[in-house]
């Protein structure tokens, strides 16, 4: 009987230890298998992303080589323009224009029931056009402006065409 007892203990043990370690190596391959498809999800998404970034920064003056040619007049006797600090520069100088009392004179609105509007977001898109978000809190438009930089370095703007969505 003791016999028996100790033959099936070890059976026992013997068929825990095979199903444990069926257990954890399947287990194993199964955290193998999930990690390389949500690696392989990942990459896609980033992938997916890039490319989308790529496309929506088509027109921009920062990957835009001719435009940014256009500011090295340094052939013909002229100044070099860094694309690279004009952007901030023409921005800023654009965001400044909101804090006059009747609002940016370079949306082409005036105000409208005392509100002023002013510039919320501007995408510099080449070395001549700029497009820029503007609002009143209420109203919201899009303006499409002309930039040009004078030899004293100095920024004009010019509206070109200015849209007014709907309430």
């Amino acid at each position: 009987m003791k016999k028996s007892l100790l033959l099936y203990l070890f059976l026992l043990a013997i068929l825990m230890n095979v199903f444990t370690y069926m257990f954890y190596s399947r287990e194993v391959k199964f955290g193998e298998e999930r990690y390389e498809k949500t690696t392989k999800k990942l990459r896609d998404s980033i992938s997916l992303v890039t490319t989308q970034l790529t496309e929506a920064d088509y027109f921009s003056l920062a990957h835009n080589e001719n435009a940014q040619n256009y500011f090295d007049n340094s052939a013909t006797g002229g100044k070099f323009i860094a694309y690279e600090k004009l952007i901030p520069v023409v921005t800023e100088k654009l965001m400044d224009l909101n804090s006059s009392p009747t609002g940016n004179p370079y949306t082409g609105q005036d105000m409208i029931d005392g509100k002023k509007f002013i510039i919320n977001k501007v995408k510099v898109l080449n070395h001549r056009w700029i497009i820029a978000d503007y609002s009143n809190g209420e109203i919201w438009g899009e303006v499409l402006l002309k930039y040009f930089v004078n030899d004293d370095e100095s920024i004009a703007f010019e509206v070109n065409q200015s849209l007014l969505y709907q309430k």
